[in-house]
């Protein structure tokens, strides 16, 4: 490590021991109610930084359409009523004939199902855009889709997606960018036009996973393998000025040459094709047969979404699933969707009830109750941003990012009672987790438990709330123990209430939050 390298991390070691100790001390007498990382002065937010630049990041780009718009609601062109026996082809051919009709201000259109219970077989798949699938309530007089015959997903968002290079690339021009940067400078922009798509490229280096301490992870005397090849996200151009550029959507991690090879990051013009938009499915109510047995069986869950962007899922009870939800798409909001459990499922691998592992991701007033499971989680290389708003999990479990680097999320105003949140190394668990997250939000969230640990060259934040802090080294060892995260004003509720709530007012207006239903 070179010296400003040195000297950055260990201002930040430093930093962590102050805030994590004589402040949180200090903040559990009450003697402020104010965070100092981000917090409001003359009504506008403002934050402190890390040595290197890095910041809480601007969160409120993730939900649909990028934040701050209404869910639209399209026009009903096809209405159904449930038949006996297997409705799976009765809801499918409705769905592929609006999948057919020309598209109006971005929508094709709805089917609706009327109230009753529609037995199905098969995954229902949403494979056009502008198409939603409407229930006519999620209660038990609602629309109530039953899952039988063999495991399956009930609804299935898939597009197809193909990335293709222009061949035109660029490399960063300075030694570190940090987390939460709008901009960077290239060494040769002229390539680059406003409003080119571009993928954001870091390689996984020898010296960076050693950086990171994840060189080493054994288990069963077998070496684990934490991340290879390449991390990748993808931002729009929306200013070029000399060689400085600036994106649409904050970066979520932070980007040191010195750990990055000879060529360090790489920017190219990138172009998609086979990305779905404007599909939604709402009110309805999602029932499975009671379901246990470990997670590597065959189980009935709830929806998928992925290739998609610009699209949601909006108030949906669900019974029974396991692993339920996954969302892998963009710009995707996940509101009130209710998920119940009324057998845990055995084992000590869990399953993720929740699994949020796109881009711009916004679940919002959702809820999970039941017992051993990840009620949230996050996958590998996920570049975020990710959000968490105002919900629920009741039961044994955790929201806690799995394995393998995902980097901004933010739990804001949740409430986790009988389990925990964890921003942690998870070390050789599955086949070489490791550092599971960085540059992560608890704000104002309450939990049984908290573990936060830092990992090198990053950080994770607890601020406000309450819950018990763990102190806990990499599993399968003793010791040492792992760095704790920042800790800022435990015990209190902070002010803004809500980060994002306050960050997507403060970008956008507040007719951005009334849109979202605050």
């Amino acid at each position: 490590m070179n010296r400003t390298g040195t000297k950055r991390w260990l201002l930040l070691a430093v930093l962590q021991v102050f805030f994590s100790t004589g402040f949180a001390q200090k903040a559990k007498l009450g003697e402020s109610g104010k965070s100092q990382w981000a917090y409001l002065d003359k009504g506008k937010l403002l934050y402190k930084t890390l040595p290197g630049g890095d910041r809480i990041m601007d969160f409120s780009y993730a939900g649909y359409m990028g934040g701050g718009v209404a869910i639209p609601d399209p026009k009903v062109r096809v209405v159904l009523s449930p038949q006996t026996g297997d409705n799976t082809d009765a809801i499918q051919l409705a769905i592929n004939k609006v999948s057919q009709m020309p598209v109006e201000n971005g929508f094709r259109g709805a089917v609706l199902l009327k109230e009753g219970v529609y037995d199905c077989d098969r995954t229902l798949v949403i494979n056009a855009n502008g198409v939603v699938l409407r229930g006519s309530g999620s209660g038990e007089r609602g629309t109530v889709i039953n899952m039988t015959g063999k495991p399956h997903v009930c609804i299935s968002v898939k597009g197809a997606v193909e990335v293709k290079s222009s061949g035109l690339s660029s490399v960063f021009a300075e030694a570190y960018v940090p987390s939460g940067a709008m901009s960077f400078r290239l060494k040769d922009a002229s390539h680059f036009a406003v409003g080119d798509m571009i993928r954001i490229s870091r390689p996984v280096t020898e010296a960076w996973v050693h950086f990171m301490g994840m060189d080493q992870l054994t288990r069963n005397g077998k070496k684990q393998t934490w991340i290879t090849g390449e991390i990748t996200t993808e931002r729009v151009i929306k200013e070029i000025v000399n060689n400085k550029v600036t994106i649409d959507v904050p970066l979520t991690d932070s980007y040191d040459a010195q750990y990055l090879e000879k060529d360090g990051v790489k920017v190219t013009k990138i172009s998609m094709d086979g990305m779905l938009s404007q599909i939604g499915f709402e009110n309805l109510r999602m029932v499975s047969p009671k379901q246990s047995g470990t997670i590597d069986e065959g189980h009935h869950k709830a929806f998928s979404m992925s290739g998609v962007v610009d699209a949601w899922a909006r108030n949906i009870d669900v019974f029974n699933t396991v692993n339920s939800v996954s969302v892998t798409g963009k710009r995707i909001t996940v509101e009130q969707v209710r998920i119940f459990h009324e057998l845990p499922t055995q084992g000590a691998a869990k399953p993720a009830d929740i699994n949020g592992s796109g881009q711009q991701l916004l679940f919002n007033q959702c809820s999970v109750q039941g017992d051993n499971m990840f009620f949230f989680g996050t996958g590998a290389k996920v570049t975020g941003p990710v959000v968490v708003l105002n919900c629920v999990f009741r039961g044994n479990g955790w929201i806690q990012p799995h394995q393998r680097w995902a980097t901004g999320l933010l739990v804001d105003g949740c409430r986790v009672p009988d389990g925990g949140i964890d921003f942690m190394n998870r070390g050789a668990m599955g086949s070489g987790h490791g550092w599971a997250i960085g540059w992560a939000v608890a704000w104002n969230s309450s939990a049984k438990s908290f573990l936060n640990q830092q990992p090198p060259g990053a950080a994770n934040w607890v601020i406000g709330g309450s819950g018990e802090p763990q102190k806990k080294a990499m599993p399968f060892d003793q010791t040492p123990l792992l760095a704790e995260g920042i800790y800022d004003v435990p015990g209190v509720s902070v002010r803004p209430q809500s980060l994002y709530l306050e960050q997507l007012s403060e970008r956008l207006g507040a007719q951005a939050v009334k849109n979202i239903g605050y």
